[in-house]
């Protein structure tokens, strides 16, 4: 038997090979040619038919051969096949499906020969027949899906959109809303802050009556209360109105508050889905009275209005918690569509939405049919809706202004105020500030435009800002904050440092008040032309504003010690830097607010209160997020140091002419700074009584020459000091009068004093002659008193010996311990304790009020060094 792997056969063809591996040439038939090289066909001609294969063995079983398999070495054992009547087969290598028989001799006849199995993708698809489908089949399996997709598709969804979308915070979640600034009263508006123009003020659920919470629930949404957040019908009628082109309504009170808080609006099913995703999760989160609240106090009724309080004030400018139950029903009628169912607009629909809301309170039983029967369509709504106050720009801008920024220093950002509806109470008293526009207005009315005022009144028990004047200009300069320079008005701080230097000094104590005088390592100081005094005490130099005396006393306790005096008192501690000798006549700039505030520690007898413009803030909520107490405030200055300091400046406010109406005790100092020449550019008045203290300050924008319209320079008893003498007694008539409390000097007390000798100058005789024109200014006399002296002097020497008779043995209280650091450089010899002599050389700048310093030997031009 042969070996099926011999290496005589080529498996590929089932052909015997040659010894040498290649095939044996085929068979030839007589008169053929010759085969070519290799058993090949001849070389040339045409080609031979390819003879049949011998016949196999029949000894030999068939056998399958691998076209791969690689040959069989001769003498390899084989195993003998047990069906020997099977021929071998083998494919065919152009894939055409016909069977070779390979082996020794032919399959017996009727034999079958194997067959190559055809291809896979034709058995599948002509192999065998298959049974057509079932139409009925089909329809079948996409009813299965469908359903399946109706079942799981929504929870699967629900679980996504409850992992997607989270809950909005409470800062995601906050509407903007009307916040509002009052006066003190509580009530009367200064400035209504509407953030990007809404209108919004929320109001608790309690301030909203229940039957107009069960309007809106009918309107809206009746099962409210019982729904998980969604309505199945409302999102089905919304779903086909979205496919078919419309719009869809259907979503719930939450769903419509959802859409509200987060800003999402767009008419899409997308959004829908979203909505009733976290409509379920704020139901989990928050009560149903707390979602209605939010709702109420979110959405939009119509005429710029958002939320059910500023809806109640646009439609029938009540509160929200005045509202009747017809009142209710008409508003909740026009919540869907406000800018066609207002009934200015639309009168029978908003009638007909009124009917439906009415209606369906009875069908839920929230009202009996005999109270529906009683309602009538209410006739009281307003034809538009009332003005809306913004933030004004008037003077009552700054009040604002200087509140928001007194705000943010007690932590109340404005995102607060823009989003939690703060009512913000100030100090501010509503006649009080009235009148210190008027006063204002009334004085610089026939004067230069370039004249700017500015009027700040506290009050020295508390500290509270009563009234704030800084300019007519609301988005201008706020003059209250403007820094200038106070000149003689900073006289004060100057005897308060030296009462406190524990040196002796007293009122009673003297110092040569001759002009000019020089000042070795300083320069010359003068005072006004005409007014001087051989020896002058604190009271006669702090009346007649003596600049020689007051510098002489700034030197003697250091310029140092006058500045601390000062911050002591309520100037703040950031000003008055690197003080030299001309603080004396200050030449450091200040606030007009500042001065207000230090002068009101001195009326309240040392007690310094922190100036303030804000006294509450509460939220719409109720929530109280400030509120001031009034303490009993901080003993900056001793006692008998303030009240030695007002007594020096008792007869300032009678000398110049500018005394109450009513007679009642007033202290107070004026100041003027010179610009050049004869021309002044700050004027100044500062005075108080125990429960008013008043700043007022005139000057311009650029430093121009002040002058009045006689052209005239203004000094700081003129025009200031008639502004602040109208509004002192406009603010204190009818009040009660009030007095200091016991005179106790100390130091050398005041005694009688030779008077003071002056000779007439140019402005006297100036003053002389407008004095007869009917149309000079009220104030041409107040600066030209230096010969109105004998009055005031003997009644103020009268009082002086009184009081030195009777309280000799208060001198030992000045040597006892100061705050100030003693200085022994001589009261009136040079200056050691201040450093930098050339720095602190007095310029020409002449006095503002006419009873000021000027100090000599600066050029005209000069606006810097001390001032009077």
């Amino acid at each position: 038997m042969s070996d099926p792997r011999d290496p005589r056969f080529d498996a590929p063809r089932g052909r015997p090979r040659s010894p040498q591996g290649r095939p044996p040439p085929y068979p030839q038939r007589p008169g053929a040619p010759a085969p070519g090289p290799y058993g090949g066909p001849p070389p040339q001609g045409r080609p031979q038919r390819r003879p049949a294969p011998p016949p196999p063995d029949a000894r030999v079983p068939p056998q399958r051969y691998r076209a791969d398999g690689p040959p069989v070495s001769p003498g390899a054992r084989q195993s003998a096949y047990q069906s020997g009547d099977v021929p071998l087969l083998t494919h065919d290598e152009d894939d055409s499906g016909a069977t070779a028989v390979v082996g020794n001799q032919a399959p017996p006849r009727g034999a079958a020969v194997a067959q190559h199995p055809a291809p896979r993708s034709e058995s599948r698809r002509g192999g065998r027949s298959r049974k057509p489908a079932s139409p009925w089949r089909t329809v079948r399996r996409i009813c299965y899906v469908v359903l399946g997709a109706a079942l799981i598709g929504p929870f699967v969804a629900f679980v996504v959109g409850w992992l997607l979308f989270p809950v909005p915070t409470a800062e995601q979640a906050a509407l903007t809303q009307v916040a509002t600034f009052t006066f003190a009263d509580g009530e009367t508006p200064i400035a209504t802050v509407r953030p990007e123009n809404s209108n919004r003020v929320t109001v608790t659920l309690d301030k909203v009556p229940e039957h107009v919470r069960e309007a809106v629930l009918s309107a809206e949404d009746r099962s409210f209360y019982s729904n998980p957040g969604f309505d199945f019908v409302g999102i089905g009628r919304a779903v086909y109105e979205q496919l078919t082109g419309g719009v869809g309504g259907g979503s719930t009170i939450t769903q419509q508050y959802v859409k509200v808080s987060t800003g999402q609006d767009d008419v899409s099913l997308w959004r829908k889905y979203k909505e009733v995703i976290l409509a379920v999760k704020i139901t989990r989160e928050k009560t149903k009275d707390e979602i209605l609240e939010n709702y109420l106090n979110t959405i939009y009724w119509g005429r710029g209005a958002s939320g059910i309080q500023a809806a109640a004030k646009a439609y029938f400018d009540k509160d929200a918690k005045d509202l009747t139950v017809s009142e209710g029903a008409m508003l909740a009628g026009v919540i869907q569509l406000p800018s066609r169912w207002d009934p200015a607009k639309s009168p029978e629909r908003s009638q007909e939405r009124w009917n439906f809301v009415l209606d369906g309170m009875v069908e839920q039983r929230w009202i009996t049919p005999e109270e529906r029967a009683q309602q009538v369509f209410p006739t009281n709504w307003l034809p538009e809706a009332p003005a809306v106050g913004g933030v004004p720009d008037d003077d009552r801008y700054h009040i604002y202004d200087r509140a928001v920024e007194e705000l943010a220093s007690k932590g109340i950002t404005q995102d607060q105020i823009d989003t939690e509806g703060l009512t913000v109470t100030t100090t501010v008293q509503e006649p009080s500030q009235r009148q210190a526009v008027e006063s204002v207005k009334d004085q610089l009315a026939r004067q230069p435009d370039n004249l700017r005022g500015a009027l700040v009144s506290i009050d020295p028990r508390t500290g509270a800002i009563t009234a704030y004047y800084g300019g007519q200009n609301g988005l201008g300069t706020d003059y209250a904050m403007a820094l200038r320079q106070p000149g003689s008005s900073f006289k004060p701080f100057v005897l308060s440092a030296a009462l406190q230097a524990g040196k002796g000094i007293g009122l009673g104590t003297k110092y040569p008040g001759t002009s000019p005088m020089e000042f070795p390592g300083r320069g010359e100081v003068s005072n006004i032309e005409g007014l001087d005094c051989e020896e002058c005490n604190a009271i006669e130099a702090m009346t007649k504003s003596i600049n020689t005396w007051f510098y002489q006393l700034g030197i003697t306790v250091g310029p140092q010690s006058v500045a601390q005096a000062a911050h002591q008192a309520g100037i703040p501690d950031d000003l008055l830097p690197d003080p030299t000798g001309g603080i004396a006549l200050g030449d450091k700039e200040v606030h007009p607010v500042d001065m207000a505030s230090a002068y009101a520690t001195f009326a309240a007898e040392g007690v310094y209160h922190e100036p303030h413009i804000v006294s509450r803030v509460e939220a719409s909520d109720g929530r109280v997020l400030y509120e001031r107490e009034n303490p009993e405030g901080r003993q900056a200055v001793p006692p008998q140091v303030a009240r030695n300091v007002v007594e020096a400046m008792l007869d300032v406010a009678d000398h110049t002419d500018h005394a109450l109406s009513d007679g009642r005790p007033v202290a107070g100092k004026t100041g003027t700074v010179q610009l050049q020449g004869n021309d002044n550019k700050d004027a100044w008045m500062v005075g108080f009584t125990p429960s008013v203290s008043t700043a007022v300050w005139i000057g311009s924008d650029q430093s121009d020459a002040l002058r009045n319209s006689q052209r005239r320079p203004i000094y700081g008893s003129m025009l200031p000091s008639d502004i602040w003498q109208e509004f002192m007694n406009a603010v204190l008539r009818g009040e009660p009068e009030q007095t200091f409390s016991t005179f106790v000097p100390m130091g050398d007390p005041p005694r009688a004093a030779p008077p003071v000798s002056s000779t007439p100058s140019p402005d006297d005789d100036e003053d002389d002659e407008d004095s007869s024109d009917s149309d000079s200014d009220s104030d041409s006399d107040s600066d030209s008193d230096s010969n109105r002296n004998s009055d005031g002097d003997s009644s103020r020497s009268s009082r002086d010996s009184s009081d030195s008779s009777s309280d000799e043995d208060q001198d030992s209280s000045s040597g006892g311990s100061s705050p100030f650091g003693t200085n022994d450089s001589g009261g009136s010899g040079g200056g050691s304790s201040d450093s930098g002599g050339s720095s602190d050389e007095p310029t020409s700048n002449r006095s503002q009020d006419r009873s000021s310093t000027v100090p000599a030997g600066a050029t005209d031009g000069s606006d810097a060094g001390p001032v009077g």
